[in-house]
């Protein structure tokens, strides 16, 4: 039975949350990353399981987050990685740990010690090394000397290029290395250059290292990433066969035949061309679209805040004639086996799931899922069915109400739009229940059916949560996407319309009390709709854009962004024009909705000055509106941000709503 009121607090210091997985190279076990808040930070340890069941063992322990386990060939060691868990000490290095026969181990022992942080650890087929990413060259802005503890005399800057949102400056390349798997071994570097390596993997035969990179003169002026291979001992990188747009996460066949990845065969692609899985047969056959058919993205396009990754996934190859890769469907990531011939089967009733990453080893396949509004678990997929190996993840919802999940299709100006309905499990369908509509990111984002913290507590307080999937959604084709294109604020805000039109005239909202509050593009359409209709009582704009003409330079990868979006650039009259038609600070005289404005004080995907100018407006017109920063976190602090700060955003979107449009008798 529920125990717990879901507050802010007590959810976020209740919450375990499985990150990543790995299965043993014969599938007996699975190691999986569990996070916690202990003594407000975040801890993260390795557990073990048993692949036929059994109670799970904690394999590392200490003030740590450790992340990114993977098995070695012969499954006694695993790999991962390790951070201190005290605030400004986050560089990590590679660690690993043995097991015996019986799951046990020894004390972890550490692997690299370089000057920068090491990720992505990768077992080379022998065992004998490990691949990783780590940091590497001279910083490339810096003027003056580099000295520990005195910032630099100044930064020049010749690209544009030179910041993401948690990195922050990007002064030194993401490179490839190796390491043999032996304590006080010296890493060698086998990548040089201005670019960045991303997502390596060892050839079978152990003679290549592939990876994606994106070489072009300014990745945010022309963000085209490539496939490429070195050899294992270091040598001149060679260009791979890769899709004629984007390219990622190379995978190689058993035999090292063909080569798999996940891109576009659009160059310079835009919104509607979906994520695909390609396969190419080496040394030189060009890429093939496997999913082109299904008019759906591959990889993860659902959200679902209970279910987080800390990678993404790529795809697996299953034998030398099939993949396993996730492909998103209406709201959901369901996992696939596809063919080279390109048939795609789900492998799991599509249901409720959102799944996040996928193993198979040993003739056995697992995938992390969250089901049914649950928090992800790694679960078996066998006949089907999704067979739970874990219950950490999930088990702390048990203390609080369950919001019962239900799924409805309302017709819109543009078709039928799917809409998740949050609800407090003892409300009914009819009752008009004040309402907070929860607007997703991306725009090519969709909800999905996993749940998050903000709909169990304001479900928990008595709000119906409305998570429409409008038009520019993923996950819905092609076409859906495409109709957004360059329209931002009209059949987006059209589509919102609709839906609380619906719900109205069903008498499951009180047209009176309802609220709106969204993340990113969800921030944005939040901050738009305020100035363009008064129906709403309340508004949560969180990390939005308000000023296109100036996200356009201030956001890191707005150029390529809004030119794939179509949203234009301020390099015409016209274009700027066209960019301030779609900006809500354009609106901002006609906003009279009380305005909560909830700000990531080092987010470089929608900075702060963008909603410093809407909130100064705001004030100055005399409106109600507030502005909370939260320094030193970034664009996804709701999910990854320090816990007290994640507790008062949570805190504060509780009593925003609840001060003008509180649940009970209206």
């Amino acid at each position: 039975m529920p125990t717990s009121l879901p507050t802010g607090r007590a959810l976020v210091n209740a919450q375990l949350a499985i990150e990543s997985f790995c299965l043993s190279p014969g599938g007996e076990r699975v190691v999986y990353v569990l996070r916690r808040v202990r003594r407000g930070r975040y801890v993260s340890h390795l557990w073990a399981v048993p692949w036929q069941g059994g109670r799970p063992r904690r394999l590392t322990d200490g003030e740590v987050r450790d992340g990114s386990p993977v098995f070695s060939p012969d499954g006694r060691r695993v790999a991962f990685t390790r951070a201190p868990a005290k605030e400004g000490e986050a560089e990590g290095q590679i660690w690993i740990v043995e097991l015996d026969d019986a799951g046990r181990t020894g004390e972890p022992w550490q692997l690299t010690r370089l000057a920068h942080a090491a990720s992505r650890p990768c077992w080379s087929p022998d065992g004998r090394r490990v691949a990783f990413l780590a940091a590497a060259g001279e910083e490339r802005f810096r003027i003056g000397p580099e000295r520990k503890g005195r910032a630099p005399t100044a930064r020049r800057m010749t690209r544009t290029d030179f910041r993401d949102d948690e990195s922050g400056l990007l002064g030194r390349r993401t490179h490839l290395w190796s390491v043999a798997a032996r304590a006080g071994a010296r890493p060698r570097q086998l990548t040089r250059g201005d670019f960045d390596a991303a997502h390596p993997s060892w050839s079978p035969d152990g003679k290549w290292l592939v990876y994606a990179a994106s070489v072009t003169p300014d990745w945010n002026i022309d963000p085209r990433q490539r496939l490429f291979r070195v050899p294992s001992g270091g040598g001149e990188p060679e260009e791979l066969p890769s899709p004629r747009g984007d390219a990622d996460w190379p995978s190689l066949s058993p035999d090292g035949a063909r080569l798999a990845s996940i891109g576009s065969d659009v160059r310079d692609p835009p919104d509607e061309t979906l994520e695909a899985l390609f396969v190419s047969d080496l040394p030189r056959g060009a890429p093939r679209n496997l999913t082109a058919a299904l008019d759906r993205p591959v990889y993860q396009a659902a959200w679902a805040d209970l279910v987080m990754a800390e990678d993404d996934p790529g795809p697996v190859w299953l034998d030398g004639e099939s993949l396993l890769t996730i492909v998103a469907d209406q709201g959901r990531n369901v996992p696939y086996r596809v063919s080279l011939e390109g048939e795609a089967v789900p492998l799991v009733d599509r249901g409720q799931v959102v799944s996040a990453g996928v193993a198979a080893a040993g003739g056995r396949l697992a995938v992390t899922a969250g089901a049914d509004g649950r928090a992800a678990e790694v679960h078996a997929i066998e006949g089907g069915s999704l067979r739970p190996l874990t219950r950490q993840g999930s088990a702390w919802q048990d203390r609080f109400p369950a919001p019962r999940w239900e799924e409805h299709w309302i017709d819109g100006p543009g078709g039928p739009i799917q809409a998740w309905i949050v609800s407090p499990a003892d409300a009914g369908d009819d009752d008009p229940l004040p309402a907070v509509v929860i607007l997703h990111g991306g725009p090519t984002g969709a909800h999905g059916p996993g749940g998050n913290l903000d709909t169990i507590m304001l479900a928990g307080h008595g709000y119906r949560c409305v998570l429409p999937n409008i038009r520019g959604s993923a996950s819905f084709g092609s076409a859906w996407i495409r109709a957004l294109g360059g329209k931002w604020g009209e059949v987006d805000a059209a589509d919102v319309v609709a839906v609380l039109d619906a719900l109205v005239d069903a008498r499951a909202v009180d047209p009176q009390r309802i609220g709106v509050m969204g993340l990113s593009y969800g921030g944005y359409l939040t901050q738009w709709l305020v100035g363009v209709t008064d129906r709403f009582a309340a508004a949560v704009g969180e990390n939005g854009v308000t000023n296109q003409v100036s996200a356009w330079g201030n956001s890191y990868f707005a150029v390529h962004y809004n030119r794939r979006a179509r949203l234009g650039d301020p390099l015409s009259e016209e274009g700027m024009r066209r960019l301030w038609s779609t900006s809500p600070l354009s609106n901002v005289a006609r906003i009279t909705t009380p305005l909560l404005i909830l700000q990531a004080e080092e987010d470089r995907i929608c900075p702060p000055a963008d909603n410093e100018q809407l909130f100064t407006a705001l004030k100055v017109l005399g409106r109600e509106v507030e502005y909370v920063l939260y320094p030193e976190e970034h664009h996804e602090l709701k999910n990854y941000g320090r816990p007290d700060r994640r507790i008062d955003r949570m805190v504060r979107i509780l009593a925003w709503f609840q001060r003008w449009m509180p649940a009970g008798s209206p």
